[in-house]
């Protein structure tokens, strides 16, 4: 998913934090693959900026363990182990349904069509065959209830969670196709209601029948069946 996608150029003064912020953004929405190698100097030049500003993003992405240092001038994008996957996916599985419970008390009619139109989108994303797109509208579903939640704290911590997590998720979501998005109908419905219980349900059936796809996947990169 990495090969068409092109930076936007910055014009903000505080280059650090954009360009940490465009780069995050990008493992986010899987557009970068697992064990992808980044270079400062194509980050630097797809940005329009100077290496300084993406060395202290790299830097702070190695922190935030969205990417590994293999040596000095190798940095990738890190190829989850299914243990660490497990883990994540279990943390997730508590967190967010902790943001579709309080977002099932506190969703105003503005956020349930927000939330409506973009299960429509990604409908019409994966009908198109448009994976890019159906990708971010997925990640962007899942960062919505956490929002409407008002959570601030907690949707710091899912984003950590999914700078690991993306370039897996995107790896997957062709795959997965339909399972990826036909949870998000019942977690819409039971927010609708105000039904805490049922929207937790919902993630979490989300987060469990999209994990067997990731699942499969590993499976066969063991089997070294995946195309690398």
């Amino acid at each position: 998913m990495s090969g068409q996608f092109t930076f936007q150029t910055l014009e903000h003064e505080n280059l650090g934090n954009t360009v940490y912020g465009q780069i995050s953004e990008a493992l986010i929405k899987g557009r970068f693959a697992p064990d992808a190698r980044l270079t400062i100097r194509d980050l630097a030049q797809s940005l329009g900026t100077s290496v300084t500003p993406v060395r202290d993003a790299i830097l702070r992405l190695i922190q935030d363990e969205a990417l590994v240092q293999k040596s000095a001038r190798d940095v990738r994008v890190p190829v989850l182990t299914i243990g660490r996957y497990r883990e994540i996916r279990q943390i997730r599985l508590k967190l967010e349904g902790l943001a579709a419970r309080e977002s099932a008390l506190k969703a105003t009619p503005g956020d349930i069509a927000r939330l409506r139109e973009l299960i429509e989108r990604n409908e019409q994303a994966i009908q198109d065959e448009n994976w890019l797109e159906a990708l971010e509208l997925n990640q962007t579903f899942h960062f919505a209830l956490a929002e409407i939640a008002n959570m601030t704290v907690l949707r710091g911590i899912l984003y950590r969670l999914w700078l690991q997590m993306g370039p897996l998720i995107a790896e997957s979501y062709q795959a997965g196709g339909r399972v990826m998005i036909d949870h998000h109908y019942p977690v819409l419905r039971a927010i609708e209601a105000r039904d805490q219980d049922a929207a937790e349900r919902a993630i979490a059936d989300d987060i469990g029948e999209a994990g067997k796809v990731i699942l499969e996947r590993f499976a066969l990169r063991e089997q070294g069946m995946m195309d690398r």
